[in-house]
């Protein structure tokens, strides 16, 4: 069947020949077809994408359901089973699984005969040595296309063949390795028990020892035992595999599984199949202690303590509690953990993602079980090291914990951390740590200090995954639990408050309370973030800062019991008693959003005043003062008014008290601050905005020093010197990488720090010990005593020491400005976050138009020195801020007062700003910052007028105010173009002058599109540097902003026809005269000059079309004309074809055609003169005359139709009245072809009879630099024609009365060179462009049909 296929394929019919013979069919193009879709599904299922295999499978199962009978079926099976042992070994795969769904899907077919045909076809005794290995996978991909089809298992004579063909194969390690045996497991897995025990002798020898020197036998084993143990003790007899005797074979034969899976990183199924033949004979504890722990883990091989781990990983759920006590006691989870510290360099494999999945897919299994969940997770928390747990703080598996196990848990990790008890730990000291020396590295106070920690970060984590509505009094006693510990003490028990009976075993220190007072702002940060209460909730229940200072105050009322580390002062219990009486106050605003802000901020300095008691109190007395102030302040009073003219205003010492708060590094005051301060944006003050602004301000950061102290709590919290000594000793070898990097620059300083000062010092230490000779001791030749050298070694020793105390100072202070510097811009990055709430809940705030130099001093600045991260962060957020919140927002200042004339001088000020910097990307910022003004200016002035005149209207005092309205509505806009045309002007000219200048033709046509009056204004400085004493360069840009600028329907609507016409004309005069230097540039700048100015001539000629402009193109008609022998001379490179194009773009719209390429008669003179010898080879292959003739005749005319149209043009052309029309319609068509090919040449509309009374339509020009529709030509040529004042010809003039020329003066018409070219071809290539030119064809033809008509 194939070979018939391939022979038909090989031999198609044509298409007029009959079949020879009669057993061919009728329709052998139809079967041909058929047949290569049939072999294409072949070429699919070979593909590497998933899809298309899938999808050829599906297509050729449907294909062979249609004729299960044919001989198709046949091929595909041959071709299948070819497929197994093709080389690709991606397609191998492919074919296997196809040749399965085959199988499955007709039963019919025996599996015997395919598995025979496959041996058949991959014989292994016949294959030749290079074809063994693709013979190999054949029968293997063979056997597991009949194990995949599902058949298999139900057929026992295929069965059996199929075991006996991969018992031969599995003679070939080299090739397949351990595949055939474990497809062998695979099948006998699914085989059912009767068969099994049928196959079973086959498979498996009596003889223990092979069993136990094979995984994939010991798994037949296994599966053996599981289904069918009767026939197995009848085949081997009584086995114990936990023998003395078995247990070191069954160690190495799950070392030699444990090494097969290490690519795949699994678990072998035989290990796991072991630890439940171990549950089920109650041999756990002998086969964990023996063949794990004391077998595989001591066997130093990593592969085999992978499986161990992945073994424990798996047998969680299959053991009960004490089980779990001997396992997570042993030897197994100590290796574990040391593992887990040490695996920390990125490239070395990590098996802690993995225990994780085990651990929470066992917790997320057995959620009835809760004291199992507990068990576990209490198990992996007690393996420590030196203390600290292994896991993470941030165990995320504690999330599938049960509600009684997580209450466990906790109070299991509280009662850990008030009574340590390192005996029940299962600690361990790597290598590195047991060669230290250090005896305060082995104490247990270090190891209490690390666990401690550990649990306190452990407990504020596990927070943000709890639910707060299910697990509230949790929540609840865990912040107690933090903030009591944090800074109370207890004095005397009491059972009123539970946490002072809590006793600890081991004193808190004072370093572990600073941990758990930083845990517990962030335990305040989570709670503030993630458990917000919901509206209905708000009236009945506090927010959680409320509830922890309500239990503080309980606190210092019950002082006889508890009393805070640091006493408050008489002063300080005053400021917190009126914070208490505020907050009772603020409850009778607990509508208001400003009250809410207020009580948070209250809340949180309340909380800090037990951290910081003495800063704090002067912050609460202020904080209430501002409240006060605010809320008793009425809305309608002005922001300057206040009642003491020496006191400042509330707003101001707010904004002093935010800035001071921002200084902390805390995410909480950040939120509440952002919070407060969009609140009382709305009152901000010129003097509060400067604080703000003082603060961003570069130059005065670095020159002086901030009234805002920043700090920095992060070494004080959670950085010990302790950790990082623990931290160098488990990273021994990078620990030495990093000494000797620190050696290297300790060299550099030390060469680089040599000053004269202790260069003269060492001179004179040697001079003195006589180390140095001079010219007058060459003749003492004696050498230094040992007092002498000892002597000297002293002296250098301390100078050395000395110069290296200095050269460690200079470092210390280096690195201490580094430090402060970074911290600066820090706390600037967080003050942005006030300037980002101004400008967007404040936008029509006068005050905003202050922060556009500072912001754009942060960007400039930041620009040159972003190497750092806090200054790209720093840079990236205020160019946000600027661009986004600022320039571009939809709201702006409408009422700036009296500042008009400050911010004209600003424009003026940005603009030459925006010319004098280095970079155009900070340029840009500057230009946009005018524009912005320029909008503020436009719209402001002209809101506020219309606002004053219905005012006016509104009052009715007399009659004369009415007549205004009109002069409103003819002044939209009061922005005065007098004061910013010069400043635009200037930067205008400075760009089209200036060598190197940062503006951009974007930024000037920005400015344009939006401030078309003002463009209108600018144009004239654009137009005179098209020419003149300019640079190339200069000129070039100057055209490409007109040409930008000239489309804008902006600026047209700013022009009267008169002025747009003489500005037109301008422009091509100034055209006109570059043009006179086309084609003879020599430089870059210089060609780029010429392409620009082609392109603008381009554009006026679009305009001028487009909008019927009376301009005279005589001239530059003559000096494109002049200058094509120019264009032609220069070598076809990539920018010359660009300028060529555009040159002849701009003829064609002349109404010069462009002329035809040459290149095809050059190679026609060599071919007249070749032989006939090979003008048979050529032409052998080609399609027959009658095919070529049709072909081209639905595209063009052929050369025979073009010398007869070339014959036809030397006969007059006849009109209507002169002879009846031809009745033939190739005449009528060739007719019609050369009158339009006439006009399109000529430039020159047809002449039309008085029975055309409808104009064509308007047409439009197209330009490659703007996209436009096309043309419609010949209104196109008929007004460029009346432009230049030419009448057009009647298609009747005789031919030889158009003469060939190179010029057109005017009122002469001429026939252009290009008269000879195919009418009709350029006709159809101008009709496809668009169907504007067709339906105006189709008009053309109805007029000359109603022509042909008359008699």
């Amino acid at each position: 069947m194939a070979e018939m296929q391939f022979q038909d394929v090989a031999e198609p019919l044509s298409r007029g020949e009959a079949p020879k013979s009669g057993a061919r069919p009728a329709d052998r193009h139809g079967l041909l077809q058929h047949s290569r879709e049939f072999l294409d599904f072949f070429w699919d299922i070979a593909k590497p994408q998933q899809e298309t295999r899938l999808e050829a499978t599906e297509k050729l199962l449907e294909y062979l359901r249609t004729r299960p009978q044919g001989s198709e079926m046949k091929y595909a099976l041959k071709r299948l089973i070819t497929g197994l042992g093709v080389g690709r070994e991606t397609a191998r795969p492919c074919y296997s699984l196809a040749l399965a769904q085959l199988l499955q899907s007709f039963e019919d077919i025996p599996l015997c005969s395919i598995l025979q045909e496959i041996q058949e076809k991959h014989d292994l005794q016949k294959v030749k040595k290079a074809m063994m290995r693709p013979a190999l996978f054949a029968n293997l991909f063979g056997v597991l296309a009949l194990f995949q089809s599902g058949r298999l298992v139900k057929d026992s004579e295929a069965l059996m063949k199929s075991v006996k063909l991969l018992q031969a194969l599995a003679q070939y390690p080299n090739h397949l390795q351990e595949q055939p045996q474990k497809a062998l497991v695979d099948i006998l897995s699914e085989v059912p028990e009767a068969m099994l025990q049928e196959v079973l002798p086959r498979v498996l020898s009596a003889d223990l020892n092979s069993v136990l020197g094979s995984p994939e036998l010991l798994e037949i084993f296994l599966l053996a035992h599981q289904k069918v143990p009767a026939k197995l003790e009848k085949l081997m007899g009584p086995v114990n595999l936990f023998s003395d005797e078995n247990i070191p074979r069954l160690v190495a034969v799950l070392k030699m599984a444990a090494a097969s899976v290490k690519k795949e990183s699994k678990l072998p199924a035989v290990a796991l199949d072991l630890l439940r033949l171990a549950l089920q004979e109650n041999k756990f504890p002998r086969f964990w202690k023996e063949v794990v722990e004391q077998g595989l883990l001591k066997k130093q091989f990593w592969p085999a303590s992978y499986l161990c781990f992945r073994l424990l990983g798996a047998a969680l759920p299959l053991l009960s509690k004490e089980q779990l006590q001997l396992v997570m006691r042993g030897d197994l989870i100590l290796h574990y953990g040391e593992h887990v510290v040490t695996a920390k360099f990125p490239k070395q494999f990590k098996i802690v993602p993995e225990m994780n999945e085990y651990v929470g897919t066992f917790l997320e299994g057995c959620q009835d079980d809760p004291k199992r969940q507990l068990a576990v997770v209490v198990a992996f928390t007690s393996v420590t090291n030196q203390g600290l747990p292994v896991v993470p703080t941030y165990w995320r598996v504690v999330r599938f914990l049960s509600s009684p196990a997580l209450r466990g848990y906790v109070a299991w990790l509280r009662d850990m951390f008030l009574q340590p008890d390192l005996d029940s730990l299962v600690d361990f000291s790597t290598s590195n740590q047991k060669k230290a020396q250090d005896a305060s590295l082995h104490g247990p106070e270090r190891a209490v200090f690390r666990l401690r920690k550990w649990i306190i970060l452990r407990l504020v984590s596990m927070v943000s995954s709890l639910h707060t509505e299910k697990e509230e009094t949790l929540i609840e006693e865990v912040a107690r639990f933090c903030f009591f510990h944090s800074f109370f003490e207890t004095k005397k028990p009491t059972s009123q408050i539970p946490e002072t009976e809590q006793r600890f075993s081991f004193p808190l220190e004072g370093r572990t309370r600073e941990v758990v007072s930083s845990a517990f702002f962030s335990l305040l940060q989570t709670l503030s973030t993630h458990f917000r209460q919901r509206p209905e909730q708000t009236q009945d229940r506090q927010p959680w800062t409320y509830r922890l200072v309500q239990f503080a105050d309980r606190l210092l009322n019950h002082n006889r019991h508890a009393v805070p580390l640091t006493p408050f002062s008489t002063q300080q219990r005053q400021a917190w008693d009126r914070m208490l009486q505020t907050l009772k106050e603020l409850e009778t605003h607990s509508s208001e959003a400003k009250a809410t802000a207020f009580q948070h901020l209250l809340l949180l300095v309340g909380i800090h005043l037990f951290k910081s008691p003495a800063e704090s109190s002067d912050l609460l007395g202020d904080i209430q003062t501002c409240i006060k102030k605010s809320l008793g302040e009425k809305t309608r009073r002005t922001r300057s008014k206040t009642t003491n003219p020496q006191e400042p205003p509330w707003v101001e010492v707010l904004v002093e008290i935010l800035l001071a708060l921002l200084a902390q590094p805390s995410h909480l005051i950040r939120q509440v601050a952002r919070s407060v301060f969009s609140h009382i944006c709305s009152h901000l003050t010129p003097r509060a905005l400067q604080l703000i602004l003082d603060v961003l301000n570069p130059e005065q950061g670095e020159d002086e020093d901030d009234n805002v102290v920043v700090t920095d709590d992060s070494e004080k919290q959670l950085e010990n010197e302790e950790d990082k000594s623990e931290d160098s000793e488990d990273n021994k070898n990078s620990e030495s990488e990093q000494e000797s990097d620190e050696e290297e620059s300790d060299e550099e300083d030390r060469d680089g720090d040599v000053d004269p000062g202790f260069r003269e010092q060492l001179m004179a230490v040697l001079q003195a010990g006589k180390a140095l000779g001079g010219m007058d001791d060459d003749k003492d030749d004696e050498e230094l005593g040992d007092e002498a050298m000892m002597a000297l070694d002293e002296n250098l020793a301390s100078l050395f020491a000395e110069q290296k105390l200095r050269i460690q100072a200079r470092r210390d202070e280096k690195n201490k400005l580094q430090k402060e510097k970074a911290l600066r811009r820090d706390f600037q990055i967080r003050v942005l976050d006030l300037i980002e709430v101004l400008v967007t809940k404040q936008p029509e705030n006068p005050l905003v138009l202050q922060l556009l130099e500072p912001l754009l001093n942060i960007i400039r600045r930041s620009m040159r020195t972003s190497s750092t991260k806090q200054e790209q962060d720093l840079l990236h957020k205020t160019a946000r801020i600027f661009t986004h919140h600022l320039c571009r927002s939809r709201h702006y200042c409408h009422d700036v007062g009296t500042s008009v004339e400050t911010l004209y001088t600003q424009v003026e000020r940005l603009v030459q700003q925006a010319g004098h910097q280095a970079d155009s990307s900070i340029s840009l910022y500057y230009f946009n910052a005018s524009l912005y003004l320029l909008r503020v200016l436009k719209g402001n002035n002209a809101e506020r007028f219309i606002h004053k005149t219905q005012k006016k209207e509104k009052a009715g005092a007399d009659t004369s105010t009415q007549p205004k309205n009109p002069k409103v509505a003819q002044t939209p806009s009061c922005l005065d173009l007098s004061l910013v045309t010069p400043i635009y002007s200037s930067a205008l000219s400075s760009f089209l002058t200036k060598r190197n200048s940062p503006l951009t033709i974007p930024m000037f046509l920005s400015l344009f599109s939006r401030h078309p009056m003002l463009c209108k204004s600018l144009l004239p400085v654009v137009v005179q540097h098209v020419t003149g004493q300019v640079r190339p360069r200069h000129q070039a840009q100057a055209c490409l902003l007109l040409q930008k600028a000239l489309p804008l329907r902006e600026l047209r609507l700013c022009f009267e026809d008169p002025e747009w016409e003489q500005l037109m004309g301008q422009i091509l005069a100034k055209v006109t005269e570059n043009l006179q230097a086309l084609g003879k540039a020599q430089t870059k700048p210089e060609r780029l000059k010429e392409r620009s100015s082609l392109e603008l001539l381009n554009t006026l000629f679009r305009i001028i079309n487009h909008e019927k402009l009376t301009v005279d193109l005589t001239g530059v008609q003559g000096v494109l004309q002049s200058q094509q022998s120019n264009l032609q001379q220069r070598d076809h490179s990539a920018t010359s074809s660009r300028l060529y194009d555009l040159y002849w773009q701009a003829m064609k719209i002349l109404g010069v055609q462009r002329p035809k390429s040459e290149k095809k008669d050059a190679k026609e003179v060599p071919a007249a003169t070749q032989s006939p010898i090979s003008m048979k080879r050529k032409k052998k292959g080609f399609l027959p005359e009658t095919k070529k003739r049709k072909k081209r005749k639905s595209e063009g005319t052929t050369q025979e139709e073009d010398a007869t149209m070339q014959k036809e043009d030397a006969r007059p052309a006849t009109t209507s009245g002169d002879q009846p029309p031809s009745t033939g319609k190739r005449k009528r068509r060739r007719m019609k072809a050369k009158i339009a090919a006439q006009a399109h040449v000529n430039g020159m509309p047809v002449a039309k009879s008085p029975a055309t009374k409808s104009p064509p339509p308007k047409p439009t020009i197209t330009s490659p630099s703007t996209p436009a529709k096309t043309p419609k030509l010949h209104k196109k040529h008929r007004k460029l024609s009346q432009v230049n004042g030419m009448t057009p010809v009647s298609p009747t003039e005789p031919a030889g009365e158009k003469q060939l020329q190179k010029e057109l003066p005017k009122k002469v018409s001429g026939k252009s060179p290009q008269l000879a070219l195919p009418r009709k071809k350029a006709r159809l290539s101008l009709a496809s462009r668009s169907p504007s030119l067709l339906q105006s064809g189709a008009k053309k033809k109805k007029a000359l049909l109603r022509k042909g008509r008359k008699p």
